[in-house]
């Protein structure tokens, strides 16, 4: 091998004829798609054909590791998942962090692409370059948590590492997603793809060391990093301390975090009862992905009440929101049983918060109460844990949900839609939008529907005064400033590394020393401008994947409440993005990113990212 951080070798898994194959991946193509989200958007683009059902055998699901995932390097233990999202029909890449992406990275491989569909339930069991294809029988209908112990316990090693579903994979929800340790790759319903390929699980052990092409200058930039991290008045201080529950207050105190499905925005101060001072209170230990300094991920367990002994790696900023304040509670302690029974079921926490939400608020307005007797009230902290399940399940009434918003709203009836807070069917992560113009339009342009890790705009939630300062309220400038968070974004989806502390710590300086650390690490000479290319490169060629499945300017929307109800009280009173405000801002924004006004790249952007390969399928575009 010529160059490092790579071991330029693809497998391949056919399910359907039971056929495993490492297929060598060029210099080329690693250059300049690197890895990551990027590699694995590539080869979904190149596999998988126009108006391929996303649950059927023609979709693929693609794990993809980056060239500095197995090195030193702090916070980069990060998979890339790649698929046709059968959820919003666009294309899906969900990134989860802990330990598996190291160990599969050390099994000699930078992607695993798995097609077909297995005849009964299989898992992959992949050691160093060897790959058995083995039954699942025996583990079909378990949980994750008890998937993996079992499997650990069957293959005699605890050392492995595993990607899985639960039971709402298994029974193809759209809201299930795919758990490693306690770690979810989440969101756009990629745990029903595995479900729908009778794969209930990917093992994986590996013990090869990662080549980094020069040693030396690779220890003095991930040193340049660590110093960083320590500047920072956040990272330590406070993130590591909290995790993301400490996002809580600011967004509180700026009048944008959502309650009762965004109806009741500002009405209440949720940082007294779920802040990072309420959530501490249950903190034990934290639990941190590998390399990674900083370790963010809290583990909190309830000593005392109806839910002692529960215990779960969070939760997070975005599930206290969607298990709590969305649904009217304010007890920390149903929070964290929810999230716990969530992780078990494979559920995605955001997707089926603000469903229960949107069940709930039709629930009060007479709109839809065949329950069986269960009060969809918000507020009821009883009806949580049962009716998730009923979700993973897809049992009694709440099969209806299952599959979100948007396909609930298909069920019930077309004045439902009022009511589903959603972009291209993918629920809203903790953000009133209304008051943060950049990160309502990047929750309408994200190409994988409303998604908070595709380009958040730390301008407006953080203060971060980067690239320039910025008015939160104001939708001038919102179009480029979008683009910037968004290609910032993709960048780290690419290398593969965790966005948080490149955000709050390294923001100043990150593309120059990512450029520096992918060089060294690599052999390849990239800049700072190469790497801003690279984020580019990747909303492109998600973009064109969206264009070729009939996705235009129509699609790039905000729910109807975000539009035309301003917010109720607080800082953020009176304010909303209505469809001229939305409209300015995606002229300006389809022009920062080279489009034409109907949101679909030019041939000479498409030129400029090296993606010439996709300008076949404006035509396509063009005649839907």
């Amino acid at each position: 091998m010529i160059y490092g951080g790579f071991w330029g070798k693809l497998l391949r898994v056919d399910l359907t004829n039971k056929i495993t194959k490492i297929e060598e991946i060029q210099q080329d193509l690693l250059k300049n798609f690197v890895g990551g989200a990027l590699l694995g958007a590539k080869l979904l683009y190149d596999e998988v054909l126009p108006y391929t059902e996303a649950l059927g055998a023609g979709n693929k699901l693609i794990y993809t590791v980056g060239p500095v995932t197995g090195t030193a390097a702090p916070c980069a233990s990060r998979l890339n998942i790649a698929t046709k999202s059968p959820l919003t029909g666009a294309l899906a890449n969900s990134l989860s962090g802990g330990f598996f992406p190291v160990e599969m990275k050390k099994a000699g491989f930078d992607a695993i692409v798995i097609e077909g569909k297995a005849k009964e339930p299989v898992y992959l069991y992949i050691t160093d370059d060897k790959v058995n294809i083995k039954s699942a029988k025996k583990y079909w209908g378990l949980d994750t948590m008890d998937t993996q112990l079992y499997l650990k316990e069957d293959l005699k090693d605890h050392n492995l590492r595993i990607s899985c579903i639960g039971p709402a994979g298994e029974n193809l929800s759209l809201m299930s997603c795919i758990i490693n340790e306690a770690r979810a790759a989440g969101r756009k319903g990629i745990g029903a793809i595995m479900g729908s390929k009778n794969l209930k699980a990917v093992v994986t052990r590996g013990t090869k060391e990662v080549t980094i092409k020069d040693p030396g200058k690779f220890k003095n930039v991930v040193k340049e990093i660590l110093e960083n991290f320590k500047k920072c008045e956040v990272t330590y201080p406070f993130f590591s301390k909290t995790g993301t529950v400490s996002t809580i207050e600011g967004v509180s105190e700026l009048g944008v975090f959502p309650e009762n499905n965004f109806r009741d925005t500002g009405v209440n101060d949720w940082s007294v009862p779920l802040g990072s001072s309420a959530l501490s209170k249950y903190n034990q230990t934290r639990n941190p992905c590998y390399r990674c300094p900083i370790c963010c991920s809290q583990v909190r367990m309830v000593r005392e009440g109806k839910y002692a002994g529960i215990s779960t790696e969070g939760p997070e900023y975005e599930t206290i929101y969607s298990l709590g304040s969305m649904l009217g509670i304010d007890n920390p302690e149903v929070i964290i049983a929810a999230d716990r029974l969530c992780d078990q079921l494979g559920l995605d926490t955001i997707s089926a918060g603000v469903t229960i939400a949107m069940a709930m608020e039709l629930y009060e307005k007479g709109i839809f109460t065949d329950t069986a007797g269960m009060e969809l009230t918000f507020g009821n902290h009883d009806i949580v844990l049962p009716l998730l399940r009923m979700l993973a399940y897809k049992e009694g009434f709440a099969k209806i949900f299952a599959d979100g918003t948007k396909c609930a709203a298909q069920r019930i009836s077309e004045q439902v839609n009022d009511y589903a807070m959603e972009v291209k069917g993918l629920e809203l992560p903790a953000y009133d939008v209304r008051g943060l113009k950049s990160q309502g339009l990047n929750f309408a342009t994200s190409y994988t529907g409303a998604d908070h890790n595709r380009g958040y705009a730390i301008q407006e939630v953080s203060g971060i005064q980067i690239p320039h300062p910025v008015e939160r309220l104001n939708i001038k400038g919102k179009g480029a400033l979008t683009k910037f968070n968004q290609d910032f974004a993709g960048t780290y989806d690419v290398l593969t590394m965790c966005q948080f502390p490149m955000q709050s710590a390294l923001v100043h300086i990150a593309q120059r020393v990512s450029a520096d650390l992918l060089t060294v690490v690599t052999g390849f000479a990239y800049t700072e401008e190469d790497l801003w290319k690279l984020g580019e490169r990747l909303n492109n060629i998600c973009r064109m994947f969206n264009v070729r499945e009939g996705f235009t300017r129509k699609d790039d929307v905000l729910p109807k409440r975000i539009m035309e109800e301003p917010i109720k009280q607080g800082l953020s009173k009176g304010e909303r993005i209505s469809q001229a405000n939305l409209d300015s801002m995606l002229d300006e924004y389809y022009l920062a990113r080279g489009w034409d006004m109907s949101g679909i790249p030019t041939p000479e952007k498409l030129k400029e990212l090296n993606l010439e390969f996709t300008i076949k399928d404006l035509n396509r575009s063009a005649n839907n």
